[in-house]
C-alpha cells in the first residue's frame, strides 16, 4: 500500500513541475518553425525614410512610378519574398526581395507607361508559393 501511495505522490508532483525548453531556440519569441509575419502591405507613390508615401488604390499615370511597400515582423531567419506584379490577370514582372531577421521592410517599384492603364494586382509570397497578401489597385489618366 505504501508503494502505491508513494508512486501516486511522485506522479502527482512531477505533473506539477514546470516544462522547460529543450534548447535555446525554444526561447525565441517566434518559436521554431514559425514563419515571417506580414504586418503592413500597401501600394504607394514611393518610399521615404522607410515609410510608404501617399498610400492609395488608384494611381494616375502621371505619377510616373508606383511602389509596393511591405513590412514583416517577425522575420525568424533571413529569407526572400516575391512581389509578383499582374496586369489584367497576367504576370508582367516578379521582384525577388530580401528580408533580414528580426524584422524588415522592403519595396518594389515599376515605371508607369501609357499602356499600363487598367486593373493590377500584386501577390506577395514566399519562395514556396505561400501568398501572404494580394493587393489590388488601378492605374488611370
Amino acid at each position: 500500500m505504501k508503494t502505491k501511495t508513494f508512486f501516486f505522490l511522485v506522479l502527482f508532483v512531477t505533473s506539477l513541475a514546470p516544462v522547460y525548453p529543450q534548447s535555446i531556440a525554444d526561447l525565441s519569441p517566434v518559436g521554431p518553425g514559425n514563419k515571417a509575419l506580414l504586418v503592413q502591405a500597401v501600394m504607394c507613390d514611393g518610399v521615404k525614410n522607410y515609410s510608404p508615401v501617399n498610400p492609395a488604390v488608384v494611381f494616375s499615370i502621371g505619377s510616373g512610378k508606383i511602389s509596393c511597400f511591405t513590412a514583416f515582423d517577425p522575420v525568424p531567419e533571413n529569407m526572400f519574398i516575391l512581389h509578383n506584379w499582374f496586369y489584367r490577370g497576367r504576370m508582367v514582372t516578379r521582384k525577388k526581395l530580401f528580408l533580414k531577421s528580426p524584422k524588415w521592410s522592403t519595396f518594389s517599384s515599376i515605371q508607369l507607361r501609357e499602356m499600363d492603364k487598367g486593373p493590377w494586382f500584386i501577390e506577395i509570397s514566399d519562395l514556396q508559393g505561400k501568398i501572404f497578401k494580394t493587393l489590388r489597385f488601378s492605374i488611370t489618366d
